[in-house]
């Protein structure tokens, strides 16, 4: 048994008899337990061109859908090649298209913006 100070910032400081091989034991597994509950918000990417047909959109966005789900954030790009640089609303309007089917779990966190030939915006959870 050994005299084990518990809170030393309490007015008075807090002890504790007791065994200190079990009581750091108890504090790692405290601690390990802590660490697993913590949740890192992963990025996840999916790509559209400009071109990209209503169905092929309907179904990526099936798959931002389980992303967003799983508590991902979604980056959504839409790359531009040679000429297409110069029709920019067909990207825009590919990104509204995603943004309105999935308006009931998801919200866009920024506007749309241009970044060299990719139009980016990014979706999280409401």
């Amino acid at each position: 048994m050994d005299l084990v100070e518990i809170s030393p910032d309490a007015n008075p400081p807090v002890c504790k008899i007791l065994d200190f091989g079990k009581y750091k034991y108890q504090q790692h597994k405290h601690e390990k337990e802590n660490r697993k509950k913590q949740h890192v918000v992963q990025m996840k990417e999916i790509r559209f061109r400009p071109g990209t047909d209503v169905h092929d959109i309907e179904t990526k966005a099936k798959k931002i859908r389980k992303f967003i789900e799983d508590g991902s954030k979604v980056k959504i790009t839409v790359m531009f090649r040679g000429r297409e640089m110069a029709h920019k609303e067909y990207g825009h309007r590919v990104l509204e298209m995603v943004s309105e089917q999935l308006s009931d779990i998801a919200r866009m966190e920024s506007e749309p913006s241009q970044e060299g030939r990719f139009l980016t915006t990014y979706l999280v959870a409401k």
